[in-house]
């Protein structure tokens, strides 16, 4: 906890007793979309993040998270074309495959399991027109397919022929599946995400643990438990060639390069440049101190990476050379460089190609006016330009990290990911103390806080030596220990929400004999689950976001629905479907009468909660996605919002544009903060109804902003926590803090509550040991 003084200098205080819980879970799977603009990351517990570059900054983002299935453990992501984003599928270590729906938040089954695991699929983009249907459309089809997989010989109808069906079918983008009994499956994946299976390859001794697709999708190498690395032929299924790189080696990942060159990697720490045509044997490089895991190629595939158990990330370079004027010239792989930076297991590799920087029109740059809405042809990369690849490596430490691939230097992308969710609430029914909420993923528990002061000697209390002690808590667990979504705690401390899966619940506080007792409060009938709740400031409504892309307000006082909101970006088409994304952040007033509503890709509604009518659509700003946002008790017609480009908006709801403070500030803000380290992540706001201040706070450091004043145009000096006589925060000063912060707020005018942990512990705590081991097991 930091405190702040009258004198305005920080000193650190504690909280006895409080022990936050605070586990991320690992990263099993990473996949680039199609376009290189984003990345997929799947982790251990079922969930999948969303990543890319903000417009107009060089920070990694976390667009979206999707809370899947935890018992559908990830093994493998791939993309296809599709929609505004492609489509992202998944195999599962159940015999599964799903897709995530960005626009709905959920994963859902399109290939269901026949028991057997998966442990790799491949993706290859679709192939016209370039088969002799008369030779191979029955070897390749099986005659007929369908979305089962099944086979019919007759066929009444022209369209019915193997070769209509061939052509329709190579049409589709194709998958090559690895099965745990030695099987590779070949689907197809039709507009609608049926997996339609078209073939499965001679089944093998051992596990098949990886796959690829040659670039003309011609071939599909294969590699396996018993260290085999087969070539199928795609069209007839039948094996081409093979060759053992080793006994009772797992082959863990295949890629293949354009240059016709095979690269593998093994249980026995080698990674293998091969000749694809017949497997012959190039170069090994046995740099790894464990098993070789992953691997990922830059996009003039003439630079490979590779990373493995030991936590390495090694880069090779292709080079020509001959020994003479006359001979011909060679290719070799030669090791550039290796860097440690995960204290864990390293499981996955990719590589991105994402915008970092927007170039403004010169007579944008100084200031820059918002429209209400965009056209419709408004694309980002009208203004945008690349500032090169970049390698994205994963693994058991949780961390994501992310190398440019011409400097081949570490950039943490996340240094807190997955904060866990915390809510302080001031001054409650419980005897004006403060309660903190922590949720978790199969409870909440909530804490009573108790402020006191800390006696020195003679007995005698210090008011300037406060700290926090914990004198009740209570547990919330959820129903049948589902994943929770998301909670909330009502101003008065009275009552706590959260969702599932399945449905929201309320839960209502007591205070009796000296401890909080918990009991369930009913909701309206048919609610869906949430993606966000709050309370109102009065604590009187509660207000939900549904995965059904709805917004209802429910009075918890006599448990009846009182409105529901259907968000629309043309607020007088009230006959149109529902075609807004999901609502992932709400803020309301505090005087009840506003309600900011952001969905997952920072889209605003303002809702009228007087009158029960939207009020305004704010699209997305600048292409970036909110961060926090928040009204300020100074003035409730106001609503302030940070953007993952580090930017921070004040809107005039009332006057439905831009304020002045935006209008003079936004895009003039200091140098100090358009480096501030890592990405906002939350603001808070003084309990003072007079004050202009709010903070705004990352993982790494905190900034106190005066919306009230204007910027001055000389940049302020970085502050030092450690230089006592620079401890003063004033407007848009950055304090740089030791250990990532998981919360931040105000507690009075003059003192800040934080929740931090040392990356330390939290490494400490992973279940994951750091030393080698078989991932998989084989």
């Amino acid at each position: 906890m930091v405190q702040l003084h009258h004198n305005q200098k920080a000193s650190f205080t504690k909280v006895d007793g409080l022990q936050i819980d605070w586990k991320p879970s690992p990263v099993i799977a990473l996949a680039t979309s199609v376009d290189g603009l984003r990345v997929a990351a799947a982790r251990e517990d079922g969930s999948l993040e969303l990543w890319l570059v903000s417009p107009g900054s060089d920070r990694w983002h976390c667009q979206l998270t999707i809370r899947g299935d935890p018992n559908k453990r990830v093994s493998s992501l791939v993309w296809c074309n599709g929609s505004d984003f492609g489509r992202l599928f998944s195999s599962n270590l159940d015999g599964s495959v799903s897709k995530w729906d960005f626009f709905h938040l959920k994963q859902t089954t399109v290939l269901e399991s026949d028991g057997i695991a998966i442990w790799k699929m491949a993706v290859t983009l679709p192939k016209i027109g370039v088969v002799n249907a008369e030779t191979k459309g029955d070897r390749l089809w099986n005659r007929h397919v369908d979305s089962c997989g099944s086979e019919n010989s007759e066929s009444d109808e022209d369209s019915d022929s193997p070769a209509t069906v061939m052509q329709s079918i190579l049409g589709f983008p194709r998958v090559a599946i690895g099965y745990d009994d030695g099987r590779v499956g070949i689907y197809a994946i039709s507009d609608a995400d049926e997996f339609m299976h078209l073939k499965s390859l001679l089944r093998v001794k051992g596990r098949v643990l990886s796959v690829t697709w040659s670039e003309d999708a011609n071939y599909i190498y294969s590699g396996s438990s018993d260290g085999l690395i087969q070539i199928w032929d795609a069209m007839s299924g039948h094996e081409v060639d093979w060759t053992k790189v080793g006994q009772e080696l797992c082959i863990w990942s295949l890629l293949f390069l354009r240059s016709g060159t095979l690269v593998s990697a093994d249980s026995s720490g080698s990674v293998q440049f091969l000749d694809s045509k017949n497997l012959s044997l190039l170069q090994t490089h046995s740099l790894h101190k464990g098993d070789a895991i992953a691997l990922a190629a830059a996009p003039s595939h003439d630079m490979v990476f590779s990373a493995g158990s030991d936590g390495q990330v090694i880069l090779y370079t292709m080079s020509k050379s001959s020994n003479n004027v006359n001979s011909p010239t060679t290719m070799k792989w030669i090791h550039v460089k290796s860097v440690r930076a995960h204290t864990h297991d390293v499981r996955a590799l990719t590589v991105a190609v994402p915008i970092v920087e927007e170039e403004f029109l010169p007579v944008e740059r100084i200031k820059r006016m918002r429209r209400e809405k965009k056209p419709k042809d408004f694309s980002y990369h009208k203004w945008a330009h690349m500032k090169g690849p970049m390698l994205i490596s994963a693994g058991d430490d949780t961390k994501l990290l992310a190398y440019p691939v011409k400097e081949f230097a570490i950039r943490d992308i996340c240094p807190a990911p997955q904060g866990t969710p915390i809510q302080l609430v001031l001054n409650t029914a419980f005897n004006q103390s403060s309660m903190l909420l922590v949720q978790s993923s199969h409870w909440l528990d909530i804490h009573l806080l108790q402020l006191r002061n800390v006696h020195t000697s003679g007995r005698h209390a210090n008011p300037k030596m406060q700290n926090f002690k914990i004198y009740a808590s209570a547990r919330v667990q959820s129903r049948a220990s589902r994943q929770i979504i998301c909670s909330t705690i009502s101003n008065s401390g009275v009552l706590v929400a959260y969702s599932d899966h399945e449905k929201p619940s309320l839960v209502e506080l007591k205070w009796e004999v000296g401890k909080i007792t918990l009991s369930t409060k009913k909701l309206p009938q048919r609610l869906p689950f949430t993606h966000s709740m709050m309370f109102t400031h009065d604590s009187a409504w509660l207000i939900l976001a549904g995965h059904d892309r709805r917004i209802y307000v429910v009075d918890v006082g006599s448990s009846k629905l009182v409105h529901t909101f259907t968000p629309r970006r043309e607020l007088h088409d009230e006959e149109s479907s529902l075609t807004e994304p999901p609502i992932t952040k709400l803020y309301s007033s505090s005087d009840r009468k506003w309600l900011a509503a952001v969905n997952c890709f920072g889209d605003i509604y303002i809702f009228n909660l007087v009158i029960l009518r939207q009020h305004w659509f704010i699209s997305r700003l600048d292409g970036a996605s909110v961060t926090a946002g928040g009204f300020p008790p100074q003035n409730n017609n106001v609503l302030i919002v940070t953007t993952s480009s580090n930017k921070v908006y004040a809107f005039d709801i009332e006057a439905e544009k831009l304020g002045k403070w935006s209008n003079r500030n936004t895009h003039v803000l200091p140098m100090t903060f358009r480096e501030f380290p890592g990405e906002v992540i939350g603001l808070s706001f003084p309990p003072s109804s007079t004050s202009s201040l709010f903070v705004v706070y990352s993982s790494r450091a905190m900034c106190l902003i005066d919306f009230g004043l204007s910027l001055e145009q000389d940049d302020n000096d970085v502050l030092d926590i450690q230089d006592p006589t620079v401890q003063n925060l004033q407007n848009f000063n950055v304090l740089p803090l030791d250990n990532p912060v998981l919360f931040l707020a105000y507690m009075s005018k003059n003192s800040f509550f934080m929740v931090d942990k040392p990356w330390l512990e939290v490494v400490k705590s992973l279940e994951a040991s750091p030393i080698h081991r078989h991932v998989f097991g084989s």
